[in-house]
């Protein structure tokens, strides 16, 4: 005689349709009487069980979990369209640009709740025979915030992702400077193309691209305040950015600097010239007050501003456009003033930095201190030498 299950244990068939064994188990009945039923299925008996009594621990710790067939794919877009806030239009782009080329193709089609924190390293460690360090780091943020979102909606219980550590990815491209023969070159051979007034204030104030890009005009101020005492020279405030909300990078990254020489010319250059560029453009002209924007008065995005700036660079002979970006005017700038005998305090408060440790650690390739305090106290105690000879 077959033996009968206990009541609440629930039953168990064979799903032909899906070759999968089903658990079941009624847990309540809802307002209109109909039961509740909760389901676990898998290949084998013990499988289905197990996954039923997960299932159960779920719904008694109060865990709503939905759907079981919700995918990363399904967590990913939903952050993607719903996650990011008040993000920029650059910010958005890069993640999206990140999920769609390196979490969905490859995780995108797991279901949230069987994905496992070894599924994840594999997957990381796949991406690191491609992939920089730090663009694994953003990769796996992306999928860390996804899943977040994913848990606070109640479809999956944790987040294995945060198990898991970004591998040593592939040797990034090293930023690199311009020497001071190379950065002449630029100034001079870039003259008449669109980008040589951006090159030449990027060049000698060292603001970053997404500053250049937010400079407006009621910042430049190009006559200066002679009358002040002492008189102030031809200055610009850096104080946004294209940043979400126009900020800067940091509290100390609104600065205001002096302008070269050159610098005051090629701002005085470019407000002739996009005169002249706004008459062109006639209704397609959107004023944003900015000092450099596009040819018909909008916004700059980065992606522009690397494809003009790599066109401007063809005219200078011994470089290769492709090996350069906009952002290293601003190494090229550090570099330069380290190379002249500038201190790293007055390079950090030009460029806009916290402090000299970042400094260090961001152009630690480009800074070449020389410290002399010590030598220059023992010369003040023992003297130098020349008495014992």
């Amino acid at each position: 005689m077959t033996e009968r299950r206990s009541k609440g244990d629930g039953g168990l068939h064979w799903d032909g349709r899906r070759q999968r064994w089903i658990a079941t188990v009624t847990v309540g009945y809802d307002g209109r009487g109909k039961r509740i039923v909760k389901k676990g299925s898998g290949r084998t008996k013990t499988e289905a069980k197990r996954k039923l009594r997960e299932v159960l621990r779920d719904h008694e710790d109060g865990i709503a979990l939905g759907d079981d067939s919700y995918t990363v794919r399904q967590a990913v877009e939903d952050w993607l369209a719903f996650g990011l806030g008040s993000r920029d239009s650059e910010t958005r782009a890069a993640n999206e640009s990140l999920c769609r080329n390196h979490v969905i193709p490859l995780l995108g089609a797991r279901r949230l709740r069987d994905l496992t924190a070894r599924e994840v390293d594999a997957w990381l460690l796949g991406l690191s025979e491609k992939l920089s360090t730090r663009t694994l780091r953003g990769v796996r943020a992306c999928l860390v915030r996804s899943v977040n979102r994913a848990m606070a909606r109640d479809k999956v219980k944790r987040n294995v992702v945060l198990l898991c550590s970004v591998p040593t990815g592939r040797p990034g491209r090293p930023s690199k400077s311009l020497t001071t023969d190379q950065a002449r070159d630029v100034l001079t051979k870039t003259a008449g193309d669109w980008m040589h007034n951006y090159i030449v204030v990027s060049l000698l104030t060292g603001a970053r691209t997404e500053e250049l890009r937010a400079l407006q005009w009621q910042h430049v101020h190009l006559e200066g305040m002679p009358h002040a005492s002492p008189p102030i020279p031809a200055y610009v405030e850096v104080w946004r950015s294209v940043r979400a909300g126009g900020d800067t990078k940091t509290r100390r990254s609104r600065r205001t600097l002096a302008l070269p020489s050159r610098a005051v010319e090629a701002l005085r250059r470019q407000r002739v010239e996009q005169a002249e560029l706004r008459l062109q453009a006639g209704e397609r002209w959107t004023d944003h007050g900015l000092v450099f924007p596009s040819k018909v008065g909008t916004p700059m995005d980065r992606n522009n501003a690397l494809r003009a700036f790599r066109s401007a660079l063809v005219k200078v002979p011994g470089l290769d456009p492709a090996e350069w970006s906009p952002r290293e005017l601003r190494h090229s700038f550090v570099s330069l003033l380290s190379d002249s005998g500038v201190s790293l305090e007055e390079i950090s408060r030009l460029v806009g930095h916290s402090g000299t440790s970042v400094t260090e650690l961001v152009y630690r390739h480009q800074i070449r201190p020389v410290l002399q305090t010590g030598a220059v106290a023992m010369d003040s105690l023992f003297g130098t030498g020349d008495a014992e000879r």
